[in-house]
């Protein structure tokens, strides 16, 4: 059946300038690392000629020299000691300025008028702002506020007296537990107390000994020949290694 088919697939052939065949070829050109950077390769096996005078380098080299701290100062060491200005502070600009500027920030300076002027104020006793602070100081006041009252002297037989007294006596503790004074020092067995006898029943309810009756106590004889005793054997005959 296939037959035919194997030899007409030897008998093909397609023409190498044919749509298809261009076109995979220039997608493998497209893809193709190697050719991709045969140009590159090339270009390293020629070498290069990098003169010392070469506008890359010149251009590092003043980038270099404008980024530098030594060449960025170079000027300023020149003209030190050379400088010719005016002939006091007062008459450069930048020493004026830099004075104002100082003036400026000088927190001592810059309160230096209201230190001069905050005690020349003068505020009349009676304004409205100075009541109101004396009411206000008055009622804030903790020496305006307690007042101790004189000491009072009251008789020992007086009713209100007399009813402190009870009130007092009901309230002591020393007073409340005088009745038991007589049992200090009293000894005292725990035997037959309320909490020996729940601990014991407690104990009793929790024994495994009482609660469970062992099975050799038990009267008890098996009869030999009952069905499950039957069936029993037959299973331990059946499921016997031996």
């Amino acid at each position: 059946y296939t037959e035919a088919w194997d030899a007409d697939k030897k008998t093909i052939h397609i023409m190498p300038d044919t749509p298809t065949i261009l076109l995979a070829k220039a997608n493998a050109a497209n893809v193709s690392h190697k050719l991709y950077v045969q140009a590159w390769e090339e270009a390293k096996k020629k070498g290069y000629d990098m003169r010392a005078d070469a506008i890359p380098i010149r251009s590092a080299k003043a980038s270099r020299d404008i980024a530098s701290d030594y060449k960025y100062k170079e000027t300023h060491e020149k003209e030190k000691g050379h400088y010719i200005g005016c002939r006091t502070a007062q008459e450069d600009p930048k020493l004026s300025w830099a004075a104002r500027a100082m003036m400026l920030q000088n927190d001592r300076i810059y309160r230096k008028a209201y230190h001069d002027s905050k005690a020349q104020v003068h505020i009349p006793v009676d304004a409205m702002s100075v009541q109101a602070a004396k009411e206000c100081q008055t009622l804030v006041s903790d020496v305006d506020y307690r007042q101790y009252l004189h000491q009072w002297t009251c008789l020992p037989d007086q009713n209100d007296v007399i009813h402190a007294r009870k009130a007092y006596d009901l309230q002591s503790d020393n007073v409340y537990k005088s009745d038991l004074e007589w049992l200090r020092g009293i000894g005292w067995l725990t035997e037959g107390s309320v909490d020996v006898v729940k601990a014991k029943k407690a104990q009793e309810l929790l024994n495994e000994r009482l609660y469970r009756t062992r099975p050799d106590e038990m009267k008890f004889t098996s009869i030999t020949d009952t069905p499950d005793v039957v069936q029993a054997k037959i299973n331990a005959l059946q499921m016997s290694d031996v």
